[in-house]
């Protein structure tokens, strides 16, 4: 592909990520994986303790494509996923 991103989004799920990837445009490939015209990203989450008593899930999604293309299919994922979960 060209570029690759990795990002980690705390407070959503993958259920949302997966949501909001196909809101920008992608369809699912399989069970971690959307991809859109000239871009890709692959999901998966794991749980992070803050603190001594608090957990959060974080997703991080790997997106891979033109460089053209992955700096607005971030930020406006980044959007989404901020207004959803922090």
């Amino acid at each position: 592909m060209g570029q690759r991103l990795e990002r980690s989004f705390r407070g959503i799920s993958e259920r949302l990520a997966f949501r909001y990837l196909e809101n920008l445009g992608g369809e699912r490939i399989d069970e971690s994986t959307v991809g859109g015209d000239d871009w890709e990203a692959t999901v998966s989450s794991s749980t992070v303790e803050i603190g001594p008593s608090l957990t959060l899930t974080e997703v991080t999604v790997v997106f891979e494509g033109e460089s053209a293309t992955l700096g607005a299919l971030v930020d406006r994922f980044a959007q989404k996923a901020m207004r959803a979960g922090g």
